[in-house]
């Protein structure tokens, strides 16, 4: 959790980051089947062959590795992968696993077959590490007894299990460890066209009434994520029930987030006033990044982390050996005019406001 004064930037609502309401929104929303599951078509079906050539073999399925930012489903297909091969299903993070006995404990507690769920696995400490390496291929932990002279290694069988690692970080992962999934995958942000489908039928679990124009539109502000879709789902609704009456149309929707400050592509006052200090403090840039945090107040790595990823997939800011650029897209955007200079430095066009 990411934290500058009194402002705690995982609670923005466009946000890909967990909190604990999203835990108990999400628990009732996650889907149990491949079938109900929407988006990831390539994954779904690569898991489909996966999950019944393992059910035929009768044997565990083999490890998987799931990986792209957060928020997409990745603890729901774990969820699905458990329910699907009719096994019990752990959950557990990297940070959580402080020393090797932690691991210990939990893979002898596995039943043959049982899938052990490992989030922000490049997290993973060194040691435990070590320890996970043979259980992963040889399904068996070596526990040292004792100490100095006396100590001895003894080795513990495991039954055959599957685990499941997610991480929105893969270059993070050492080698060692991302060589033995067999099994890798990427999540992908989600169209317009998914997202409204995972919103409309959440809506219906919740029993909030939502049109096809009013999902759409939460949709399309969603940033390709349905976690910040079903979360801006439930704070639409209260506009809803207070401004309208009760059911979330297109226009209810626009209404209620462009009160919480979120556009029609999904950007929030945060993200706005990172471009707006580009364009007008430093004429587009290049700016450097502790430069830019100081002059808004800000840590560096809450720019770089929070608001920096989701401006570059809209192709609105990049990076340069300088420091960070508005680009064209983002003045348009904001409403600046601007022209394009022909000059380039260090291999960046640059951008020149016009007059």
């Amino acid at each position: 959790m990411i934290e500058t004064g009194d402002f705690t930037f995982d609670n923005r609502l466009v946000s890909a980051q967990e909190t604990e309401e999203d835990t108990g929104l999400e628990r009732g929303l996650r889907p149990l089947s491949l079938t109900e599951y929407i988006g990831q078509d390539k994954v779904k079906e690569n898991m489909a062959i996966y999950i019944e050539a393992a059910r035929r073999r009768e044997g565990a399925l083999d490890h998987v590795l799931l990986y792209g930012p957060p928020g997409l489903g990745k603890t729901t297909l774990s969820a699905i992968i458990a329910h699907e091969m009719g096994v019990n299903l752990r959950i557990t993070t990297g940070p959580a696993i402080e020393r090797p006995g932690d691991l210990a404990a939990i893979l002898t507690n596995l039943s043959p077959g049982d899938v052990l769920f490992i989030d922000e696995i490049h997290r993973l400490n060194r040691a435990v590490e070590e320890i996970l390496y043979p259980a992963l291929e040889d399904h068996a932990i070596d526990i040292i007894v004792g100490k100095g002279p006396s100590a001895r290694s003894l080795r513990v069988d495991l039954p055959a299990f599957t685990l499941v690692g997610a991480t929105t970080r893969a270059g993070q992962l050492s080698a060692p460890l991302r060589d033995r999934f067999g099994i890798v995958q990427r999540l992908e942000l989600y169209t317009p066209e998914q997202l409204t489908d995972i919103i409309r039928r959440s809506a219906q679990i919740l029993n909030i009434p939502c049109t096809a124009d009013g999902a759409m539109e939460l949709a399309r502000r969603s940033r390709g994520t349905p976690r910040i879709a079903n979360r801006l789902l439930k704070r639409v609704r209260d506009f809803a029930d207070v401004l309208g009456s009760g059911e979330i149309t297109q226009e209810i929707a626009g209404k209620a987030l462009d009160r919480l400050e979120i556009d029609e592509l999904g950007l929030d006052s945060n993200d706005r006033r990172m471009l707006d200090m580009i364009i007008k403090g430093y004429g587009g840039g290049p700016v450097g990044l502790e430069t830019l945090a100081a002059a808004l107040g800000e840590e560096a790595v809450t720019l770089e982390d929070v608001c920096e990823p989701f401006l570059m997939q809209l192709g609105f800011l990049s990076r340069t050996p300088r420091g960070r650029c508005a680009t064209q897209l983002a003045y348009q955007h904001l409403g600046y005019p601007v022209q394009v200079s022909t000059v380039q430095h260090d291999g960046q066009l640059l951008l020149d406001e016009e007059a």
